[in-house]
């Protein structure tokens, strides 16, 4: 078993308890208006921009890495990102293992112009309806996590909902998976979901079976300008950046030293 599985198994009866504890119906009510409203940011635009754009992640702690960082305000966090050039921010919901929620979506929802990505275990509709509702501009879909017709049911959704999905894939097999959706990003993600090293060839490796089929993120594994300028020049569209990030002294600093602002 892959470190995942157990993860997706919470996750599943997580969301059992927070529909019972609110209703679908008061997600689509609150989807409707910030619909009305025409508050969703483009996140595919963010990452579509010339060069690689930077998605700088929120991230308290993880089960590889374990506790990263808990004395910083989620707030001052996201300004210090978005005055360092970040092109759109990555926020970790998932509480047991990450140490998120929905109120830290929210709160950077409040602190930022920048489009937001839900870091989650998405895995139900009901997510993604509550993605919205909180102030998501996109989710993350993990192939590894979801069988064929749960990934495309939830892909359609989000997309119909206005809604960016970044489809994280680790191996070949994984991306040709993703690219039957006719995605529009593709992450691929450098660790190897049964040890947790990370290997950061997997995404030079997979890139070329991409092409200009979709926008590429590379997640996992980058602490340095040279490594994004390598990635830059092989042709990656973003690379997803937390733990690095957050573990800077100054963490303002550390993002314009990668986006070179």
């Amino acid at each position: 078993m892959n470190r995942l599985d157990p993860i997706v198994v919470a996750a599943r009866a997580e969301v059992e308890r927070r529909r019972t504890a609110v209703p679908l119906s008061d997600l689509e009510r609150a989807v409707s208006s910030r619909a009305a409203a025409g508050d969703v940011r483009s996140f595919d635009a963010a990452i579509a921009r010339p060069g690689l754009s930077l998605i700088a992640e929120h991230k308290r702690r993880s089960p590889s890495a374990g506790r990263i960082r808990d004395d910083l305000e989620l707030e001052d966090v996201v300004g210090a990102y978005e005055r360092g050039g970040a092109a759109a921010l990555s926020i970790l919901t998932e509480g047991p293992n990450f140490g998120g929620s929905l109120d830290d979506l929210r709160a950077a929802r409040r602190a930022t112009r920048l489009p937001l990505l839900r870091k989650d275990f998405v895995v139900d509709l009901y997510q993604v309806y509550e993605a919205l509702a909180a102030g998501a501009d996109a989710i993350l879909l993990i192939v590894a996590a979801l069988d064929d017709r749960e990934l495309s049911a939830l892909h359609d959704e989000a997309i119909g909902l206005g809604l960016s999905v970044l489809v994280e894939v680790h191996d070949g097999r994984e991306l040709e998976v993703a690219l039957e959706l006719a995605p529009g990003l593709v992450g691929i993600n450098n660790r190897d979901l049964k040890t947790l090293s990370v290997d950061a060839r997997r995404t030079f490796e997979l890139l070329p079976r991409v092409g200009d089929q979709a926008l590429v993120v590379s997640e996992s594994g980058f602490s340095r300008r040279e490594q994004l300028e390598e990635l830059e020049a092989a042709g990656v569209d973003g690379v997803l950046i937390g733990e690095a990030l957050m573990r800077s002294p100054d963490v303002e600093a550390a993002c314009r030293a990668l986006t070179a602002r």
